[in-house]
Formats: structure tokens, sequence, C-alpha cells
């Protein structure tokens, strides 16, 4: 596959690796710089689009997650970048952090780079507002030794599928990496 040659290209922060400009990436490039410029966290603390397999009546759904904290390989934290209104991500980054591993992650965060809302995945309620709500590294060590979250029920598990989709499945201008 051939890169669109009327795209710009940036290096991402994280990988090192080319990515097209468009979407949020400039807003996502700033909070990858954040998350290890500021909170300090490593890079390899941080999965930059990380996979989400999501099976609905046995089809599957595949899609990324901006980005993935995790400490010592456990996932902590999904992070949407969005590059309008945070509230109407909220719901969608929830949801990926319910359904991204075998059990819920503890926060979801949604951010343009400049401000950002820390989101409870087990209530969905906010935390904290602004980049400084969100969890520095020595923080995310302290709340991964905690026991991990259950997972959720079957019933539930079914309607948070079909969120994530819906609300996924709307994103456009989303950035691909460079071939």
């Amino acid at each position: 596959m051939k890169a669109d040659t009327n795209l710009d290209v940036i290096v991402d922060f994280i990988t090192g690796q080319p990515v097209s400009n468009v979407g949020a990436e400039v807003n996502r490039q700033r909070v990858e710089r954040y998350l290890i410029e500021t909170k300090g966290y490593r890079r390899e603390d941080v999965v930059v689009d990380a996979p989400i397999d999501v099976e609905i009546d046995g089809d599957v759904y595949r899609s990324t997650v901006d980005l993935v904290v995790q400490i010592a390989g456990r996932p902590l934290m999904a992070v949407k970048c969005a590059a309008g209104s945070l509230g109407s991500r909220e719901r969608e980054i929830v949801s990926a952090a319910r359904l991204y591993g075998a059990t819920p992650l503890l926060l979801a965060v949604v951010s343009d780079g400049s401000c950002a809302t820390v989101l409870d995945v087990a209530t969905g309620k906010k935390k904290g507002e602004g980049l400084s709500a969100v969890p520095d590294r020595t923080e995310a060590i302290g709340l991964v030794q905690a026991d991990a979250p259950s997972p959720i029920a079957p019933d539930r598990l079914t309607r948070e599928k079909l969120v994530f989709r819906s609300y996924d499945s709307m994103n456009v201008n989303v950035r691909g990496r460079v071939i």
C-alpha cells in the first residue's frame, strides 16, 4: 500500500514511526509527549494504536485504542485523543477501557492535548479534569498494585460491545500508519 503523497507526515513521538498528520494526530503527539516528559512514563509503558477486537454475534469488529498506558505489562489507562469536543468521546473511551483486556482498565482519558477528562471506568464518572488530573507514573504504580477489577457481567458486556462499535465506527479522518 502506498502512502498518499498529499498528506503531511510526522514522526510519532513514542514509536519513532512515520504517521499521517490527519485527524487528531497532532493532539495525540502532544498527549504522548506529556505522558513521557511531564508524567514520567516510559515509552515502553505506552502502547500506540493498541489493537482491540470486539466480537458481536459471531463477527469480529477490529479497531485500535489511541493509547493504552500500562505498568509492568498490566494495562491501566485507555486514552482517546480527540480533535473536537471531549465530552462527545467520553462514552467511547470508557467502553474501550471496559473491553480492552480480560478485566476492565481502571481509568479512561479523553484529551485534545491541551486539556483532558479522566474517567473512572467502573462507574463512568469523572475523576478529574485537566492534564494535571492524569496520574503520573508513580501514582500509576500504586494503582496497578491494587486488585484488578472484576470482569464485566455477560449481559452488560454485550451492551458495551455495541456502544464501542457504534461510537468507534463513526470516527472520521483517522490517521493511518504511513507505509
